[in-house]
C-alpha cells in the first residue's frame, strides 16, 4: 500500500502543478479578455476539440486499451504490448486527422450559415484553429495510458503542464507583447494550444522510446485490435452522452447570458482543482491495479484496492467541498478580481462555485467507480447511466435555466452527476457484493465529523473577518491563508483523534520521505 500511496503522492504532485499553472493561465486570460465575447468564444470552442479528446483520446479508447493492453502484456510481455501499442496509435492517428480534416472544412465555411449573434462566427473561426489539438491529444492520451501499465506515473502526470506552460508564454509572453487587439491577443493563445498539444504527444513518445518502443506505422487488425474497437462501441456511446452533455450546458451558456460560459468554466475549472490534484490521481493510480486484479480474476484484491481508493477520495473531497461552498466569495476576489474581470463578475462566479462543489464528492466518486466498471470490461452499464444523467441534466437545465440563468445551468450539472454516481455505486455492489460501500459508512461518519468541525471553524472565521474589515482583499486574503490551513489543521485533527482507517499506512509514508530526504532515522 505505501508504493501505491507513493505512486498517488507523485502524480498528486504534479497535478497539484498542472492545476496552479492552469490557474495562472486562467488569471491572465481573465485580466486580459474578462469576461468578454472573446472569453466566451474561446471557451466554447475549445470544448469541442477537448469533447472529441474524450470520446477517442481519454474516454472510450483508454477504457478499452489499457484492460487489453494489461493482458497483452500478461501473455506477451513488453514485445506484444508494444506491437499492440503501434497499431493502436497508427489507427487513432488516420481517425482523428480525418476527422480534424472534416471539421476544419466545416468550421472554414461558417459564413455560409446565417447566424443572429454574430458571436458565433468568432466562435467557429476560433474552432477552425483549436481542432487540430484534438489529434494530437489523443494519441498522447494513448501514450500516456500504456505507460501507466508500465507502472510509470510521472510522465503522464506531467502532460497537462506542456499544455498550460505553452499557452501562459504565448499569451502572456508572446500575445501580451506583439499582439495589438484582443483578436491578435486570441491567435496567440489558440496557438500556445497547439504547441502544447505537441510536447504532449512527444514527451510519452520518447519516454516509451526508452522503455523499449519502436514506433511503426501498422494498421493491421490483430485480434487485440478488434477486441478493442468492439470494447469501445459501447464505451463510445457512453462517453458521448457525457461530453455532449458538457458540451450542451456550455452551448446554454453562451446563449443563456453574456460572460455565463465564461464564468462557469472558471468555476467548474475551480471546483476540479482538489479532483485533479488527489480524486483523479487516486484513480490514476488504482485503475491499473484492479484492472490487473480483473484480469486475474482477484476480485478479493480489486475490492480491497477499490474500497481504499474510495476512502482516500472522500477524505480529501468531502472537506475541499465544504471550503469552497464557505469561502467561495473570497476565492473568486482574490484569485480573479483584477485587470477586466470585475467585481460584477466576482458576484456571478462566487455562487456558481458554491454550486459546483455541492457535487464535487460524486464526481470525485464516480471517477474510480467508472473504472471499477472498465476494469470488468463492462461499458454498457456506464453508457446506460450516462444515459441517464444526460436526460437528468437536460431536463432540469430546460426547467431552472429561464428562471435561475446559469445557477440552474450549475444545478442541473450537480444533479446529474450526483444521480449517475448513485447508481453506479449500487449496481456495481450488485455486481460484485465486496465492491459495496458499506464498509465505508464508519469512514464518511468520522468524515463528516471532521468537516463539521472544520467548517464551524472557517465558517466562524470568515464572518469575524467579513464583520471586522468588510469584504476587502486584506481579509480575503486573511481567509485563505490563515482560515483554510488553520481548518485543514482542525478536520486532520479530528480524524486522528476518531483513528481514521489509513493513518497508519500514510505515516508509514510520511516517515519513509523523511528519511529519503534526510530528515529524521530510517524506518
Amino acid at each position: 500500500m505505501s508504493k501505491k500511496l507513493k505512486n498517488i503522492g507523485i502524480v498528486s504532485l504534479l497535478t497539484a502543478v498542472s492545476r496552479v499553472l492552469g490557474l495562472v493561465r486562467d488569471l491572465l486570460s481573465a485580466a486580459i479578455f474578462g469576461t468578454s465575447v472573446f472569453n466566451d468564444a474561446f471557451v466554447t470552442a475549445f470544448s469541442l476539440p477537448n469533447l472529441f479528446r474524450r470520446l477517442l483520446g481519454e474516454g472510450s479508447l483508454t477504457a478499452a486499451f489499457v484492460p487489453t493492453l494489461q493482458a497483452e502484456l500478461h501473455e506477451h510481455q513488453r514485445a506484444g504490448a508494444f506491437a499492440l501499442l503501434s497499431k493502436v496509435a497508427s489507427w487513432l492517428a488516420v481517425v482523428t486527422g480525418g476527422l480534424v480534416l472534416l471539421a476544419m472544412l466545416a468550421f472554414s465555411q461558417a459564413r455560409r450559415v446565417t447566424f443572429d449573434d454574430p458571436a458565433w462566427y468568432l466562435v467557429a473561426d476560433l474552432s477552425l484553429l483549436l481542432f487540430p489539438y484534438m489529434a494530437l491529444v489523443c494519441v498522447a492520451a494513448v501514450f500516456s495510458a500504456a505507460l501507466n501499465v508500465l507502472g510509470r506515473f510521472t510522465e503522464p502526470a506531467l502532460s497537462p503542464i506542456w499544455l498550460n506552460l505553452a499557452m501562459i508564454v504565448s499569451l502572456g509572453g508572446a500575445g501580451w507583447n506583439w499582439a495589438t487587439t484582443d483578436l491578435g491577443r486570441m491567435h496567440w493563445l489558440c496557438a500556445g494550444v497547439l504547441v502544447g498539444g505537441v510536447l504532449q504527444m512527444a514527451v510519452p513518445a520518447a519516454v516509451l522510446m526508452r522503455e523499449g518502443w519502436r514506433p511503426r506505422f501498422d494498421l493491421g487488425l490483430a485480434p487485440r485490435v478488434r477486441e478493442i474497437a468492439l470494447l469501445m462501441i459501447p464505451g463510445l456511446a457512453g462517453t458521448a452522452i457525457y461530453q455532449v452533455n458538457v458540451y450542451v450546458s456550455r452551448l446554454l451558456a453562451f446563449s443563456v447570458e453574456r460572460s455565463a460560459a465564461t464564468v462557469m468554466f472558471y468555476a467548474n475549472r475551480l471546483m476540479e482543482l482538489p479532483i485533479g490534484v488527489f480524486a483523479i490521481a487516486v484513480a490514476t493510480v488504482v485503475y491499473p491495479l484492479i484492472t490487473r486484479h480483473a484480469v486475474e480474476k482477484n476480485y478479493v484484491a480489486m475490492a480491497k484496492d477499490y474500497r481504499k481508493g474510495l476512502r482516500l477520495i472522500l477524505v480529501i473531497n468531502i472537506p475541499a467541498a465544504a471550503g469552497l461552498v464557505l469561502l467561495s466569495e473570497p476565492i473568486v476576489r482574490l484569485i480573479f478580481e483584477r485587470g477586466r474581470f470585475t467585481a460584477d463578475d466576482t458576484h456571478l462566479m462566487a455562487p456558481l462555485l458554491a454550486l459546483f462543489a455541492l457535487g464535487m464528492p460524486f464526481f470525485a466518486m464516480s471517477s474510480l467507480t467508472t473504472r471499477a466498471f472498465y476494469a470488468m470490461r463492462d461499458l454498457k452499464t456506464t453508457v446506460w447511466y450516462a444515459g441517464v444523467s444526460f436526460a437528468v441534466n437536460l431536463a432540469l437545465s430546460l426547467v431552472l435555466m429561464d428562471g435561475y440563468g446559469a445557477k440552474g445551468l450549475v444545478l442541473a450539472s450537480t444533479g446529474a452527476v450526483i444521480v449517475q454516481t448513485l447508481l453506479l455505486q449500487r449496481t456495481l455492489a450488485q455486481r460484485l457484493p465486496g465492491m459495496a460501500f458499506g464498509p465505508l459508512w464508519v469512514c464518511l461518519a468520522k468524515v463528516a465529523a471532521g468537516t463539521l468541525a472544520m467548517a464551524l471553524v472557517v465558517g466562524g472565521g470568515w464572518r469575524l473577518l467579513h464583520g471586522m474589515g468588510g469584504a476587502g482583499k486584506w481579509a480575503d486574503a486573511a481567509a485563505i491563508f490563515g482560515l483554510i490551513p488553520l481548518g485543514a489543521g482542525v478536520y486532520g485533527a479530528v480524524l486522528w483523534l476518531l483513528k481514521i482507517e489509513g493513518v497508519e499506512e500514510l505515516a508509514a509514508v510520511g516517515r519513509k520521505l523523511k528519511a529519503k530526504f534526510g530528515l529524521g532515522p530510517r524506518a
